[in-house]
């Protein structure tokens, strides 16, 4: 009995010896970890066929688009709507449609109405969005969208001379209907209440030149306001040793400072405005009572202007300003090469007040430094800065002054004018910054209003991506191939954007984009003169038909058929 009882005793102890293993060996197993869920990862988005993970702002995009959304993981439908922004470059909320595509890994987003074209939209995707296991997604994406160019004509196709005729006369409208109702006086922009400009109201005279020769208006109407404009001038506009400041109040004549210390003469715009009223002098040669009193009157603001005072105490050189205040504290001189040489082409003229040769080549042309010599896309550019900069340099003097056939010992004025023009021209096809937009129909850099610095003397070394109608069209006369197919672009393509009332806004950007409502009168007026200069030289001639003219251009050592 002892044995058995000893054995069970020792199967007892074996089996809790067992037992007691059992246990120790499940209490050292790892704790259970839980399963976690995939990342949501946003993988791709694809429109156009291209990444916008990649490429974050995409051109030409339809009006109806399908953005689609790529993921890793499943998304849980009712997280979509909140997650995803999609508004217009003001800020507004575009309403879209939200499908789903390859077992909910995929979000196709669609607006619910087409978009405008040419416009910039945004769209955002947050960490809004979850996947069907609640994750929030990983990698939030901000995206650009740029609509595509309606490319349908926006107004009935013209002829040539149709369309050269509508311009012009849309483009007078700024002068004619927008002239300050005191003193006639070209306002320096759509928004500028009071404030004339001179040198823009110089361009001005000449617009209504063209808009009598035209029968835009009758002679007697441009007589009318012609001495209206003339008898302001003489009587009541503020003069500084005979030279007018910039800006003027049209209704007061009193000087308007264009910046803190230019608050006297501006020898420049004094010098586009004479340039606009000899013009006019010559054009109304009739013996009528009114066009003689105009000629008159013309003739003493032009013999009042002390061109040989600006030589700053006889320095072989003229300087821009001189302020009742400040003196010659801006001290800026007028070298070249630049819009000023009318001025000095009217100072050598001028019977009361001229100045010697010496100043020109001195000052303006700097003893030859005005020469460049370079070439540019296999252009010569004879004058000025590296690759000429902004087209207003071959425009602003080139109102009256033909350059074809012109020379003189630095130039050829014909090439400068030409060259220049199409240097400018090739940069925008050549487009290194990569602008969208910018082509054989898309080009002109001058100065002009800006999306982002307000007013910017564009040139290729200067260049944002703003186009200015005036450059392209302004030049007709020089590059009429290219002229005209810019012309024609930006009248039948863009015209719904930027042709209005006054004919073409100031500027735009396809980059943006970005469409200017603005108006100016130095950009206006080179549109309907440079045309008239490109279908009969109408101004050429009437400026350079003045003895004065012919004698100071002769005096600098200038040749050209017409002198």
């Amino acid at each position: 009995m002892k044995s058995i009882s000893n054995h069970v005793s020792f199967c007892c102890l074996i089996i809790m010896m067992f037992m007691a293993g059992c246990t120790k060996k499940d209490e050292t197993l790892p704790p259970v970890i839980p399963i976690t869920p995939d990342p949501l990862q946003l993988l791709q988005v694809k429109v156009n066929d291209i990444n916008l993970l990649i490429s974050p702002t995409v051109y030409n995009i339809k009006t109806n688009p399908a953005i689609q959304y790529f993921f890793s993981t499943p998304v849980n439908r009712s997280s979509v709507t909140n997650a995803f922004i999609f508004k217009d470059a003001g800020g507004n909320p575009v309403s879209i449609n939200i499908s789903f595509a390859n077992s909910d890994s995929s979000v196709i987003i669609q607006p619910a109405a087409p978009l405008k074209n040419i416009s910039r939209y945004l769209i955002d995707i947050t960490n809004n969005l979850k996947s069907t296991k609640d994750q929030a997604l990983q990698n939030v994406n901000s995206a650009q969208l740029v609509t595509v160019l309606d490319s349908t004509d926006k107004f009935p196709r013209l002829s040539e001379a149709g369309l050269l005729d509508e311009i012009q006369r849309k483009t007078f409208k700024y002068f004619w209907d927008f002239g300050h109702p005191v003193s006639g006086l070209a306002r320096e922009r759509n928004t500028s209440a009071d404030i004339v400009t001179t040198g823009g109201s110089g361009f001005g005279v000449m617009s209504i030149v063209t808009a009598v020769n035209r029968g835009f208006i009758t002679r007697t109407e441009g007589v009318d306001r012609m001495n209206k404009i003339v008898d302001f001038l003489k009587n009541k506009a503020q003069r500084f040793h005979g030279v007018f400041p910039h800006w003027l109040n049209g209704s007061t004549g009193v000087v308007i400072p264009f910046s803190a210390k230019d608050d006297g003469a501006d020898l420049v715009e004094t010098s586009f405005l004479i340039q606009g009223l000899l013009t006019a002098r010559q054009y109304f040669s009739n013996a009528s009572a009114p066009e003689t009193t105009l000629r008159n009157n013309i003739n003493q603001i032009y013999n009042e202007v002390e061109w040989d005072w600006f030589r700053q105490g006889n320095q072989n050189v003229l300087y821009w300003h001189w302020s009742p205040n400040f003196n010659w504290d801006i001290n800026m001189k007028l070298t070249g090469w630049n819009e000023a040489l009318v001025t000095y082409v009217l100072a050598a003229a001028s019977t009361t007040h001229t100045i010697p040769k010496i100043v020109y080549d001195n000052g303006w042309a700097g003893n030859g430094a005005i020469k460049n010599g370079n070439s540019y896309y296999g252009l010569t550019l004879p004058l000025g800065p590296s690759l000429g900069g902004p087209l207003f340099f071959e425009h602003y003097s080139f109102l009256g002054i033909n350059p074809k056939g012109l020379s003189d010992v630095y130039a050829n004025y014909e090439l400068q004018a030409k060259n220049h023009t199409l240097i400018n021209y090739n940069y925008c096809v050549a487009n290194p910054k990569g602008f969208y937009g910018y082509s054989t129909d898309t080009w002109g850099l001058t100065a002009s209003d800006d999306f982002k610095f307000g007013y910017l003397a564009h040139s290729p070394l200067n260049d944002d991506g703003v186009i200015s109608p005036t450059a392209a069209i302004s030049s007709l006369p020089y590059t009429p191939v290219e002229s005209m197919r810019a012309l024609n672009f930006f009248y039948y393509k863009l015209g719904d954007k930027i042709y209005k009332d006054y004919g073409f806004t100031d500027a735009f950007s396809l980059n943006e984009p970005w469409f200017a409502t603005s108006y100016l009168a130095i950009d206006q007026g080179p549109i309907i003169i440079m045309i008239e200069n490109y279908r009969t030289s109408l101004l050429w001639n009437l400026f350079t038909s003045c003895p004065e003219v012919k004698a100071g251009m002769t005096k600098l050592g200038f040749t050209a058929p017409y002198l």
